[in-house]
């Protein structure tokens, strides 16, 4: 216990102090949300990866699917590295650099108003950014405090408040250049505790082999005298898994909170750099997670819930309770990293987002041009620090909802990120990455995809989920690129200046 504590300690006064000593570049709206457009390929890679990985992956994803799955699961992980950093990296990296910088975009509901011309989508888009990262928000939690509590002993409702508590002060202190450091040093802890955690997971059960002889040896769920579903390639149900593989790998690409990672990154340079890093990450830590979580199986099972239903979210914790404490020291930190990481990401871009968006929206000189001067340099500087105080009070509102949605959460870990990046990136993700590459996107295929997310995911939720949330937010996103191709080719298309001013930022660096 001594151990743990200590440990624990430490991280956490390294995370502070480094929210006190990025506080100084934290004084503009330019510096607190984006670090100044200056984060490097390093920092930007594992503030990518430690967003994109959290408690909600390790305890509620690995869990779930890697029980209804087995070692299939497996594939998940592969899907985000390959599809969720690589591809992400390669297909949106540059471009959102190049264009949000052009247009001076510093949130994506920002993008949403300039590159389409509507202050109107820029408001609407807020809302939904706001609304659905509540939900994952109160998923971190869940997952964090979960495994916080089989490690110390500590009430799940001490841990989630501690938590909330400590990631708010480090953020409000040094923004997005704190986060981006504290996720640095979060990777680090990330990439050497889920080895070791593997490690001692296997030799617990005798070892590789022996492990995935036990797993060939147990019947599937749905035809009790078939045994080797849950050692096979694919697994017992491969249509299912690849709806996971789907919400969880292109679902990156529509979620403001991963997309804002590329509007900060110095270079085209730095960006070649990040998505290597980024994905050897990715490979290590998602692909570790649900290997992981495919012997979940070997460890008993779970307990079940008030309704019946199996308690996923205690799987792996019931898995690593019979390690030695060091290595149960190291889980608390992997997780604790992983889960800070992501909330500071979260609460950073809600808060943002809200700013910006709602109560401060910095006029462009004509919808869908690029203004004549930075909207810095047109906003009196106690405006500028006026927007920074109302970002850190936002912060605050922000995680207090989550807060009271994670004391009484809902339903599962993966069900609660499945209504969030099914409606996030459902709405978001045609458009957005369409409006990079394609100028015949129109405005009403834009309300038109922001209609079919939301709608599918919050009309799915309220009358029962008769499909499934993960699958539902798959449908929502792969729907989408058939919502707006569909309605661009059926409505007015934007002024052809406009548009071509807006993508003038490719060919200057070609």
């Amino acid at each position: 216990m001594i151990i743990k504590i200590l440990l624990t300690l430490l991280f956490l006064a390294v995370m502070v102090g480094v929210g006190i000593y990025s506080r100084k570049q934290a004084g503009t709206v330019e510096g607190f949300v984006l670090g100044g457009r200056a984060v490097g390929p390093w920092l930007t890679a594992f503030a990518f990866g430690t967003s994109y990985f959290s408690a909600v992956v390790f305890v509620g994803y690995a869990g779930q699917f890697g029980w209804k799955y087995g070692m299939s699961a497996s594939w998940i992980g592969i899907g985000n590295a390959v599809i969720g950093s690589l591809l992400a990296w390669i297909l949106l990296g540059r471009r959102t650099k190049l264009m949000t910088q052009h247009i001076e975009s510093r949130t994506m509901p920002d993008f949403f108003g300039t590159r389409y011309g509507s202050e109107w989508l820029r408001v609407v888009a807020s809302i939904i950014v706001f609304v659905f990262l509540i939900p994952y928000t109160a998923g971190v939690y869940k997952g964090i405090s979960t495994l916080f509590e089989m490690g110390f002993g500590i009430p799940y409702e001490y841990c989630v408040v501690s938590m909330a508590f400590l990631t708010a002060l480090y953020v409000i202190l040094g923004g997005y250049k704190a986060t981006a450091m504290n996720d640095f040093v979060q990777g680090i802890i990330m990439l050497f505790g889920i080895v070791v955690v593997i490690a001692s997971v296997l030799s617990s059960q005798g070892g590789l082999s022996a492990a995935v002889e036990k797993m060939a040896s147990l019947p599937s769920d749905n035809a009790p005298e078939v045994n080797g579903g849950f050692a096979s390639l694919f697994g017992p149900d491969p249509w299912n898994l690849l709806g996971v593989v789907v919400l969880t790998s292109l679902g990156t690409w529509g979620l403001p909170q991963m997309v804002g990672k590329f509007y900060s990154i110095t270079d085209e340079r730095a960006i070649h750099r990040g998505t290597v890093i980024s994905t050897i990450f990715a490979f290590v830590v998602a692909g570790g997670c649900y290997f992981l979580g495919g012997f979940g199986r070997l460890f008993g099972t779970p307990p079940t819930l008030p309704n019946g239903r199996l308690d996923f979210d205690s799987i792996v914790p019931s898995m690593l309770i019979t390690l030695p404490d060091v290595v149960i020291a190291l889980v608390v930190l992997l997780v604790l990293s992983a889960s800070m990481s992501t909330l500071a990401s979260l609460v950073l871009t809600s808060s943002s987002t809200m700013t910006l968006d709602l109560i401060y929206r910095d006029k462009k000189s004509a919808p869908g041009e690029v203004a004549e001067g930075s909207i810095d340099d047109m906003v009196s500087e106690k405006i500028e620090r006026r927007k920074v105080v109302v970002m850190r009070v936002l912060i605050v509102f922000f995680i207090v909802i989550s807060l009271m949605i994670a004391l009484n959460p809902p339903t599962f870990i993966a069900q609660l990120m499945g209504i969030s990046w099914g409606a996030l990136a459902g709405a978001f993700l045609a458009p957005f990455m369409l409006g990079l590459y394609w100028k015949g996107v129109t405005r009403a295929s834009v309300w038109a995809c922001f209609i079919w997310g939301v709608g599918l995911t919050v009309v799915n939720m309220l009358i029962g989920n008769p499909i499934n949330p993960i699958n539902c937010g798959a449908i929502a996103m792969l729907g989408g690129f058939v919502v707006v191709p569909l309605v661009s080719l059926l409505t007015p298309a934007l002024p052809r200046q406009q548009v071509n001013k807006i993508f003038e930022c490719y060919d200057k660096n070609e």
